[in-house]
């Protein structure tokens, strides 16, 4: 069963919102003619094959890339990137990239100091209740801890959206349900939305209502999950995203 929005947003208020949006690297286009609105108070999974442009999109999303074509905004209409955006958004890239060398306290105080709003008792207290040690190197600490770690300095920043890309691919099963429990809980307790990558369909189960499906740099499919699985008769987003994948795929051999 797939969770309601979140309450407590601006449900008209779209968070992501692109019109056909391209990104080429060379000769190759990793994202094109993307034209999609995620509106707000949901936790929106982005699914698709390796390749397919997720990264590029997400990239393209918080500033990290700049648009060969078309254009993207978020929160409303605020341009991608724009300082007004990054205050509202917070970004776990894949593998939590994190300052290995540096304990947690200190990456607690760097975070802080680059972000115009950071809510230090929050982040202690959930490191706390987590026990990570605040002195502990994040190179030493374990993947389930260092996912956590980057977890806690973005939800810190209180954002409006939380982007995460791949969050829980390298976690033992108990580390990723531990993981995707506390993004729930900020979308439900915080009116958090959340845009997530996965290659992991059956932990976006219990977390997804609303869906962005991409394929060889395309969208094949937006919408509500439950609205999409009625239309297709089927039970579950797993079966939901193949099918599609599979369409897209006799698509291409024909």
């Amino acid at each position: 069963m797939c969770p309601p929005p979140a309450a407590g947003t601006l449900a008209a208020m779209n968070v992501i919102e692109t019109n056909s949006l391209g990104k080429r690297y060379g000769g190759t286009w990793a994202l094109r003619e993307c034209t999609l609105a995620i509106p707000a108070g949901h936790v929106a999974a982005l699914v698709g094959p390796n390749g397919a442009g997720k990264t590029t999109l997400l990239n393209l999303a918080v500033g990290l890339a700049v648009p060969t074509a078309g254009t993207v905004t978020v929160l409303g209409g605020q341009s991608a990137g724009s300082p007004a955006a990054l205050d509202g958004i917070a970004f776990v890239a894949q593998d939590a990239p994190l300052y290995r060398n540096l304990p947690a306290a200190d990456l607690l105080h760097l975070t802080r100091n680059l972000s115009r709003r950071f809510d230090q008792p929050y982040a202690r207290a959930r490191l706390d209740d987590l026990g990570i040690p605040l002195n502990r190197k994040a190179g030493k600490l374990s993947g389930g801890q260092q996912a956590q770690l980057a977890l806690t300095l973005a939800l810190a920043r209180r954002p409006r959206l939380l982007v995460l890309d791949e969050p829980v691919a390298m976690l033992d099963p108990v580390a990723r349900q531990d993981f995707m429990g506390t993004v729930l809980t900020a979308a439900a307790a915080d009116g958090v939305s959340v845009l997530l990558s996965s290659h992991v369909l059956p932990e976006l189960e219990r977390a997804a209502s609303y869906l962005v499906l991409l394929s060889r740099g395309r969208v094949q499919v937006t919408g509500q999950v439950a609205a999409l699985l009625a239309a297709r008769q089927l039970a579950s987003l797993e079966e939901l995203a193949l099918a599609y994948l599979r369409e897209d795929s006799v698509e291409v051999t024909r």
